[in-house]
């Protein structure tokens, strides 16, 4: 099985500051997809510039013409399914039908209390998240759509002519949980993880890979509950986030071992972070450059 590299590129700095370049230069590079974070600020980034995902994301497809763009992820903290689904539209259309749309439960970051309502608990993101897919998947794929539910309402909401990819743009949804990752069964084209949290800091790479692989075999229990072959889902790793940590971009050689571990997994997809100086995703960018022209041909 082939392995397809993406990156995700945070939208930290002005367009025409470096933003711009550096979505250019990925498409040059060759990445399968470009992502961005749909947060309204984020962790270290929130006393600094914080871009909006999907003017990024409609700017990005102005300067590309082949790799695929989308979110990672976004989520209901401070979305609503009635004008989301208009902006993909929108999105997908301006792009030329190149839009995915990472999505997930939402955490309790800033996103989560910045319209002034307290955080959810787990329950209750999953409660929401469980009607915000269902009617964002009607929105895309129907011309007009009522609704009437516990937290979202539509009514005739129009959504003509739709998304150019058809029946609608595609649904990568992260989840880990039960109730996530039957969601992702039924509605995703692709299931998205970061791994274990809870290995992160003091975990070890065998264990991670112990873990993400309970997590692909409970979606493979879920796929089976609806009928679904599981073999129908790409498969994203948005990679930082386990025990391995920055290492895997320490060289070609690290990052090879790491991507063809997860590939034994069943991942289909590595999703690594453009390089940022003095963060946690500090990189060297030669050395970034170079996994990006050279690895996949060493995973095929």
């Amino acid at each position: 099985m082939s392995l397809r590299l993406s990156t995700v590129i945070l939208p930290y700095r002005r367009w025409h500051e470096g933003s711009r370049s550096d979505w250019v230069r990925a498409e040059e590079l060759g990445f399968h997809a470009g992502y961005t974070y749909d947060h309204l600020s984020w962790r270290s980034f929130r006393d600094g510039p914080w871009f909006g995902a999907v003017p990024t994301l409609t700017a990005a497809a102005g300067v590309t013409e082949r790799m695929r763009l989308g979110t990672l992820v976004t989520s209901p903290n401070f979305r609503h399914p009635v004008t989301l689904a208009k902006e993909l539209i929108s999105l997908d259309d301006i792009s030329g039908g190149r839009v995915t749309l990472g999505i997930g439960a939402g955490g309790t970051g800033f996103d989560a209390t910045a319209l002034g309502q307290e955080p959810w608990t787990p329950r209750e993101r999953a409660d929401r998240f469980a009607e915000f897919v269902p009617l964002l998947d009607r929105l895309l794929t129907e011309d007009a759509v009522s609704y009437e539910g516990d937290f979202y309402q539509a009514h005739e909401a129009r959504n003509i002519p739709g998304c150019v990819q058809r029946p609608r743009l595609p649904f990568a949804v992260a989840a880990t949980g039960p109730r996530g990752l039957r969601l992702a069964a039924r509605y995703g084209q692709a299931w998205v993880t970061t791994g274990d949290p809870k290995l992160y800091e003091d975990g070890t790479p065998e264990e991670s890979d112990q873990a993400i692989r309970g997590q692909a075999d409970k979606l493979t229990d879920a796929c089976a509950e609806i009928g679904r072959d599981v073999t129908e889902l790409g498969k994203i790793l948005l990679t930082g986030f386990t025990p391995d940590r920055s290492r895997p971009l320490e060289s070609l050689d690290a990052f090879v071992d790491f991507a063809g571990r997860h590939r034994e997994l069943g991942f289909n997809e590595i999703v690594v972070h453009w390089p940022i100086p003095d963060s946690d995703f500090a990189a060297d960018q030669k050395v970034f450059e170079r996994i990006a022209m050279e690895a996949p041909a060493q995973l095929r």
